[in-house]
């Protein structure tokens, strides 16, 4: 076989993987039709906790780190910037639509070391876990100082388990 030959099944491999992947990903999709879209945030947010600004890395179902949800643009990383109030958590990334998590639906936070696509050193990832819709579910999220965001959440379980 001569170069262009080469060439020529090189890209048709490419092309292939590509459109499986495009195929894969839709299916995800539809299997995933009935998962419920998060929550708007309130007109009233409540008294913050804090803001932290980090990465938004993943939401999977509830301690399966390998199945992403890709419904309603949760399956794609971005920067985010969580708000914790009295109420609840509030997720803004940058060209999605806001993530309201009320603080009913929150059911745990802790760290993780890996999750779909991403593995970090030890406990370097915060993971919230909650109720979307009915659906138990496992955000993660990577801080520069997760320690501010731990102690900030601290602040907000008690008060969950209280109400």
């Amino acid at each position: 076989m001569d170069r262009p030959q080469l060439m020529a099944i090189v890209i048709a491999i490419l092309v292939l993987l590509l459109v499986l992947m495009y195929t894969g990903w839709r299916a995800r999709k539809r299997r995933q039709q009935g998962v419920a879209a998060p929550l708007a945030a309130p007109a009233d947010l409540g008294a913050p906790l804090g803001t932290f600004d980090g990465k938004y890395v993943a939401t999977t179902a509830a301690d399966k780190p390998l199945e992403r949800i890709a419904v309603h643009g949760l399956g794609f990383r971005s920067d985010a910037s969580l708000t914790l109030t009295d109420t609840g958590v509030l997720v803004q990334r940058p060209g999605s639509d806001d993530v309201w998590i009320p603080r009913t639906d929150v059911l745990d936070r802790r760290t993780a070391t890996w999750t779909i696509d991403r593995v970090v050193e030890h406990d370097g990832l915060e993971l919230v876990q909650w109720n979307l819709g009915g659906t138990p579910v496992d955000s993660y999220f990577r801080f520069a100082e997760p320690t501010a965001f731990e102690t900030a959440f601290q602040q907000l379980l008690p008060k969950r388990a209280a109400a």
